[in-house]
């Protein structure tokens, strides 16, 4: 590990998963706010990217951050990761666009990886972690409802849901229950995404932001009935940090959506009314469930939200307002702020 100049706050935050979408958005405000940042990545080799996509950001004072090798499926590095640090933000987790072949392939590092970070930072003194779980831990597995999804709903995790939605579940209930039982001293926060959209740093794209590449490249013929929540990246990584520090955030989840949730045909809508030209190749056209599940067979990516078809659902963000005075950005400026920036990167077609 690099010895570096702190930084003016003498308050140091560890990032867990330095390479990731939120991470990096993370590590970007955490510097703006003047904290001395680590960051753990599966290899060092990776560090050239995170220091790329964190200058692709604006970031002040990169030279400042250090990197630590640590992998959420060994012990390795932890210790040190933590070692005098004041918090850490615990977003690195497991996101595959596809169905992995065993639902364990995904529950087992996420919630090992939780248990994991959570053990070597009560042990190292820290005085809050803040995960990254996510609306997938909150809003499935139950039977349709009318009124909106809050921090008190969990999913059910023996109903058929993916992999995915289980491992967010599964992990999400391991460190609230850690810290129940063995955390010591440990406070823990936890912030709950629906989908993350806002600006793209680098080439490696999450699953939601592929969502907006597909359509503004035509590569879907039509939208499918699915509806989620939205919420621009900038607002996650400010939401860590009002969680990270705020004396009633201890002990409490907050849910990370913009405004009400938009089917993908509002999506397309959107794109096409803010872009323009730009936007020339997005579907109009809205596909039959019948098409989409027939289209699943083929396509791991569609597999994995056939169960959420013509399903309608809601979240609130008023006790992240009301709470931490949280004021993010609306649906439509983030996934403007998408489809600008796979633009500026040139990963669209042209």
């Amino acid at each position: 590990m690099e010895n570096k100049p702190t930084t003016t706050n003498g308050q140091r935050v560890l990032v867990t998963g330095g390479s990731g979408f939120v991470a990096a958005h993370c590590i970007i405000q955490l510097l703006d706010a003047g904290y001395d940042v680590r960051t753990t990545v599966r290899s060092l080799k990776r560090k050239d990217n995170v220091l790329a996509m964190l200058k692709a950001g604006g970031a002040k004072n990169t030279d400042t951050v250090t990197f630590v090798e640590a992998d959420l499926m060994r012990d390795t590095g932890w210790a040190e990761a933590v070692s005098g640090c004041d918090f850490v933000l615990h977003v690195a987790s497991p996101f595959p666009p596809g169905t992995p072949k065993h639902e364990d392939d995904l529950i087992v590092p996420a919630r090992e990886g939780a248990l994991r970070v959570l053990r070597a930072a009560r042990d190292a003194g820290v005085k809050r972690v803040v995960l990254t779980s996510s609306f997938a831990a909150i809003g499935y597995g139950v039977k349709t409802r009318n009124q909106p999804f809050s921090e008190e709903n969990w999913t059910d995790a023996k109903s058929d849901v993916s992999a995915y939605v289980k491992s967010k579940t599964l992990a999400e209930r391991a460190a609230w229950n850690f810290i129940a039982h063995e955390g010591g001293a440990l406070e823990l926060s936890v912030v709950n995404p629906v989908g993350v959209f806002g600006p793209v740093l680098g080439p490696d794209l999450s699953t939601s932001i592929h969502l907006v590449k597909m359509l503004m490249d035509g590569a879907m013929p039509g939208t499918p009935k699915l509806s989620f929540g939205i919420v621009d990246v900038r607002d996650v990584a400010d939401l860590h940090l009002r969680a990270m520090t705020h004396p009633e955030a201890r002990s409490q989840r907050f849910l990370a959506i913009a405004d009400n949730f938009m089917q993908v045909q509002e999506i397309a809508q959107v794109l096409r009314k803010r872009l323009g030209d730009s936007a020339r190749r997005v579907p109009t056209k809205v596909l039959p469930n019948w098409l989409v599940r027939i289209s699943s067979l083929f396509n791991p990516m569609l597999r994995s939200v056939t169960p959420e078809l013509g399903k309608t659902k809601n979240a609130t963000n008023e006790k992240a307002k009301r709470v931490l005075g949280w004021n993010p950005r609306s649906s439509e400026d983030a996934l403007t702020a998408t489809a600008e920036s796979l633009m500026r990167l040139g990963l669209l077609k042209h």
